[in-house]
């Protein structure tokens, strides 16, 4: 029986191609002594800027910037890594960000359905907005207690990916990814909880309310 934790929506191989495709471009921010921090104001920037793109209807447009968007996310911590600039407060600096950006993108498709009488999508844009929040925030909560809690089926570079390339085809398809982010995001949520609850449940250790 397959099991939800075996599941990669991107396949390894995939990734791998990907992170070396964009590894010149962080060996060149580093030699220009470009810090991480830019990249990640850079990225809640263009998100803003879809959004305006989304609410206003040119879906497409907003499509790329977000893709554009979850670019400079993939090579902010690479590059703090890559440059030996990684901090505590950039990481809590960039995952803040993160989540600024994923309410603003998300309300603004929102927005979009909202005025163009599409209620049911823009109820499905509340559920995915706050499945995504909780994915982050079990992470953030269970890695706070000491747990590890790095799985799930559907973490940000899938929900964007989705998202942005449905954007990209047709509103239809964008429609699709949403409902998809709705129900999987809240799934992953769930995963988190119960990986946890697993590791608990071998450590003996019940938390403390």
């Amino acid at each position: 029986m397959i099991k939800l934790s075996d599941i990669n929506p991107i396949p390894p191989n995939w990734v791998k191609f990907f992170y070396s495709s964009i590894d010149p471009i962080v060996r060149a921010a580093s030699k220009l002594n470009v810090h991480p921090n830019t990249f990640t104001s850079l990225g809640f920037v263009l998100s803003a800027v879809a959004t305006y793109f989304a609410m206003t209807g040119h879906l497409r447009v907003a499509a790329v910037i977000i893709l554009a968007a979850g670019l400079c996310d993939a090579l902010d911590g690479r590059l703090a890594r890559e440059s030996g600039k990684a901090t505590r407060f950039g990481a809590l600096f960039d995952s803040t960000l993160d989540r600024y950006s994923e309410v603003l993108f998300l309300f603004g498709l929102a927005y979009y359905f909202i005025t163009n009488d599409w209620s049911l999508t823009a109820v499905a844009v509340a559920i995915a907005l706050g499945g995504s929040l909780m994915v982050s925030y079990v992470r953030a909560r269970s890695e706070g207690l000491g747990f590890e809690c790095k799985v799930g089926l559907l973490q940000r570079p899938e929900r964007l990916l989705l998202l942005g390339g449905g954007g990209l085809i047709h509103v239809y398809t964008l429609v699709a990814a949403i409902w998809i982010v709705a129900v999987f995001s809240n799934v992953t949520a769930i995963q988190r909880i119960v990986h946890v609850w697993k590791q608990d449940r071998e450590q003996k250790n019940p938390e403390a309310f």
